[in-house]
């Protein structure tokens, strides 16, 4: 029982040595916008071509197969009457598949899209993130956040780091 008392006076005896020395290093924060970082950021429109020639790719190869679906599905409907229920059930089915490939191309689509955005992009986030902690650093600040819309309800102008990281970055 001693034991345990004395090991919960060394632990209060540490946290109250933490808020002290807190308490003598004022708390100091500051934000960034890091999606105008981004965007400010020098080769990010190279990375915009990329996903857009990427994307008008994927969505040619989707137009494609949305055709072919259309000119099966209108043949079909034109034949319909004349064929025999065999043909009508393989058709039906040739139909169907197809209409599933597509919706599974387009999901495949939208993943690979993320993807190739996720790659593209991470180096820039990456090197975004190690300018604000050496900005932070060499200015003694706490913590940054990052000022998104309805994120910080409140902040003063002089707590903007976004010029700092911009100079540290290279960006005019």
């Amino acid at each position: 029982m001693k034991k345990l008392a004395k090991f919960f006076a060394v632990v209060v005896l540490i946290i109250g040595c933490s808020f002290a020395s807190r308490a003598q290093n004022p708390v100091k924060i500051g934000y960034v916008d890091f999606n105008t970082l981004l965007a400010a950021m020098p080769g990010i429109d190279s990375v915009k071509i990329k996903l857009q020639t990427y994307q008008k790719t994927l969505s040619d190869q989707m137009d494609a197969m949305k055709a072919e679906f259309e000119s099966k599905y209108l043949d079909y409907q034109s034949q319909a009457s004349s064929m025999s229920d065999l043909i009508k059930q393989t058709k039906e089915k040739e139909l169907s598949d197809l209409q599933g490939r597509i919706d599974a191309f387009r999901e495949k689509a939208s993943q690979d899209l993320q993807a190739k955005q996720q790659e593209l992009v991470a180096p820039f986030i990456e090197k975004a993130k190690t300018a604000i902690k050496e900005v932070a650093k060499e200015n003694k600040y706490t913590y940054v956040l990052n000022a998104i819309e309805d994120v910080v309800i409140y902040k003063d102008e002089t707590d903007n780091v976004m010029p700092l990281v911009k100079k540290k970055l290279g960006i005019q």
